[in-house]
């Protein structure tokens, strides 16, 4: 980050970082302490490698990573990670639109493992089917690579259509109260009024307002072009999660710490992640080939009035109203 976004930052946490001097020793500055926070964050480094840095205890520099990551939190994701009403879904589904072509999308959800030493006492619960230590982070995306919301701590053996039902976004989705807009017209048309929707892979269970691609078998001309479609709305939650990984290298190798402080250091990456998309939104793009693992499994079906209506979106895209000229095909 730079300078300028560097104190922007700190003005915003420095009251909640502050310390008492005492009659025995000068306590950490709040710039210190946010300066060994994001060192931590963006390169992973152990608390030894930091020590000899900042020439500050081990001990110190633990308590101070957990205590800033949680002030960062607290203090951020009020604002860079607000509860969605239904004006930003529709903020979020103009970019879709425009970015990837596919009209009522509000977002893109997946699931990927956050490796960990594996915590005391724990079993297999945290053990997954790639043979490695996780929690799981669960999110929802928009089209400019922001996280719109997010769940983090699942233990890694539980595949993504459990986690995001049992989550709180996901039962606001499944019973219908996170406050989408309300069915409408596709762009165009006169109807019949479709839902707006996220977007996921093949492990979550298709509802009202989530849809997945068809199965890999028989596919038509017409379910090839909605799956080409959705494929383009989904992989903007796999290059969020690559920027977050490529930002802060903290993720890109087991994290060793305590498991209550392995959820504060994911919950304040995300928000940090947010927060530099919203200040340098200059970054360029990644692709989707983050350091994070996929949870790859296969959830179960939907019902036949949702099939239904991802057949509805399918037609829409191959009517001259929904139908777009891609630069190097013709769907």
């Amino acid at each position: 980050m730079t300078m300028d976004t560097f104190d922007d930052l700190l003005e915003r946490v420095s009251p909640k970082l502050t310390r008492m001097d005492t009659s025995f020793r000068r306590c950490v500055s709040p710039t210190e302490r946010l300066m060994v926070t994001i060192c931590f964050l963006a390169t992973g480094d152990s608390f030894t490698s930091l020590h000899y840095n900042f020439r500050l205890g081990i001990s110190t520099i633990s308590t101070i990573v957990k205590e800033t990551c949680k002030v960062l939190w607290d203090e951020l994701h009020d604002e860079f990670i607000p509860t969605p009403n239904r004006q930003r879904w529709l903020q979020i589904e103009e970019k879709f639109r425009e970015v990837c072509q596919f009209p009522h999308c509000v977002g893109a959800v997946d699931g990927k493992y956050i490796r960990i030493i594996k915590p005391p006492g724990t079993g297999s619960e945290f053990f997954n089917y790639k043979k490695y230590f996780s929690i799981v982070l669960m999110a929802i995306a928009d089209a400019e690579y922001r996280f719109v919301a997010v769940d983090i701590g699942a233990y890694g053996r539980t595949n993504d259509s459990m986690i995001f039902k049992n989550s709180f976004m996901g039962r606001s989705v499944y019973n219908r109260s996170f406050d989408f807009p309300p069915p409408e017209p596709m762009p165009g048309t006169n109807g019949p009024p479709l839902p707006y929707v996220l977007v996921g892979d093949e492990a979550f269970q298709m509802a009202g307002n989530l849809i997945k691609s068809y199965a890999s078998r028989g596919l038509d001309a017409k379910k090839l072009n909605f799956n080409y479609r959705l494929t383009r709305a989904r992989r903007m939650v796999e290059c969020t999660f690559g920027i977050l990984v490529s930002k802060w290298r903290v993720f890109a190798k087991p994290i060793q710490l305590k498991i209550e402080t392995v959820n504060e250091v994911v919950k304040c990456g995300v928000v940090l992640h947010n927060f530099l998309r919203t200040k340098e939104p200059t970054i360029e793009r990644m692709t989707e080939d983050s350091e994070l693992t996929s949870i790859s499994t296969f959830g179960p079906r939907g019902s036949v009035a949702v099939s239904a209506m991802r057949d509805a979106f399918a037609d829409y895209f191959c009517s001259d109203a929904g139908r777009f000229q891609w630069p190097d095909c013709n769907v």
